[in-house]
């Protein structure tokens, strides 16, 4: 296995850690569009294995010649979801596998965007997967902790803990701060504003995919570790397009423990229309004002010294349990930061998310994961999954019984 991961930011880099531990591929070679933060990071491992190159993830075609050059078999994407059909394609183009983390972005129905959905998450890539299928090429997408793990957790639910689903609620919050800063968020600012300030998508059995205000469907969860209660909202979310295909439930949600101040924040931003992709001329230069956003935000790469707390991915799931009586459960994985520093010097929201796409390649190269087409992680058996998971990685997945 040769593996071209790119994107040598938060996420990026913390995969190319966590698979510098293990043994299961030929080389990876980590790509940036900033060649010496690519090179900086090679550097940092100090192994053989790895390589640095720069790359332009916006040319499916430097994509496909980056793959061809280095015989690369499959593709990590761990840049943001504007560079997904890029990438996306040039894999295809080179005949390489692909994992990413995000998918192919939305866009608002023209008439109601807060009833019917327009183009959804995903959609550009699922109108490929016949001709992944018949290529006999696997994209697995969705693919980080969330989407990724959760949806391994609702693959595990249907299978072994349930025999009727009615909710599959991804729930998501921490607690950790930021320290030294008024408002540093944790992961890419780019993408928090793309999938906060988007219409939130809700599925249900009887109805279909529909969508709703952002921020709505306020409700109070109890997260474990010590976290405890948080209120949750409504979020665009890829596990609402995802679980449906593969997972018979009734509903499928996505609300996750924003803050306060941190709604009061993107709602501002879109009041300024800061939240826009599109460019605005700025003293005889084209910018675009979520760009202009991110640019003087900290790099969420460089705040794991200054953050303490935990975070939590998870899926509480409700239904009748295989004895056919009630059930209702939380699945979830706790991150701490001062353990992800400790150990891996990556802050812990960046780290979660990457651990999980390592482990998906560890399983396609031993074969206990396959398949052809364009698939969610929940289209695949859990148990290898979440028993590597424990038993490679060390990371210990909880399950909590609920009151039905």
């Amino acid at each position: 296995m040769r593996i071209l991961i790119i994107g040598a930011g938060g996420v990026g880099s913390s995969a190319a850690l966590i698979a510098a531990r293990r043994d299961f591929y030929e080389h990876i070679v980590i790509a940036d569009y900033d060649g010496d933060r690519a090179r900086a990071l090679a550097d940092r491992i100090g192994d053989d294995r790895f390589s640095a190159i720069q790359i332009d993830a916006s040319d499916a075609q430097a994509v496909a010649q980056a793959c061809r050059e280095h015989q690369i078999t499959h593709v990590l994407n761990v840049v943001d979801p504007r560079f997904v059909m890029s990438i996306f394609e040039g894999a295809f183009l080179a005949g390489a596998d692909y994992l990413d983390t995000a998918m192919s972005l939305s866009s608002k129905h023209p008439e109601k965007p807060h009833e019917l959905t327009g183009v959804k998450l995903g959609d550009d890539q699922f109108a490929m997967a016949d001709a992944w299928e018949d290529k006999g090429r696997l994209a697995l997408v969705g693919i980080g902790v969330e989407p990724g793990m959760v949806d391994v957790f609702a693959r595990y639910a249907a299978d072994h803990l349930f025999s009727e689903i009615d909710e599959l609620g991804v729930r998501d919050a921490s607690d950790l701060v930021v320290h030294g800063y008024e408002f540093a968020p944790s992961f890419s600012i780019w993408t928090v504003i793309e999938e906060c300030l988007n219409p939130p998508v809700i599925w249900e059995k009887d109805k279909g995919w529909y969508t709703t205000e952002p921020f709505s469907g306020a409700e109070v969860f109890d997260f474990p570790d010590g976290i405890g209660p948080v209120e949750c909202v409504n979020v665009e979310h890829e596990e609402v397009l995802l679980m449906p295909r593969w997972v018979d439930a009734k509903r499928v949600t996505f609300k996750f423990g924003l803050g306060d101040e941190f709604i009061d924040v993107l709602k501002t931003l879109r009041k300024l229309g800061l939240d826009r992709t599109e460019k605005v001329l700025v003293h005889n230069h084209m910018v675009s004002p979520r760009d202009v956003v991110a640019a003087v935000l900290p790099d969420p790469l460089t705040l794991g010294d200054k953050m303490s707390g935990k975070t939590c991915a998870g899926l509480y799931v409700t239904g009748k349990g295989k004895d056919g009586n009630p059930r209702a459960v939380y699945l979830y994985h706790v991150c701490d930061n001062d353990w992800s520093m400790k150990e891996y010097g990556a802050q812990a929201v960046v780290w979660q998310t990457a651990m999980n796409p390592v482990v998906a390649l560890e399983l396609l190269s031993t074969g206990a994961w396959s398949g052809a087409g364009v698939l969610g992680p929940e289209a695949l058996p859990s148990e290898p999954f979440l028993d590597l998971l424990k038993d490679g990685y060390g990371q210990e997945w909880k399950m909590e019984e609920r009151t039905a």
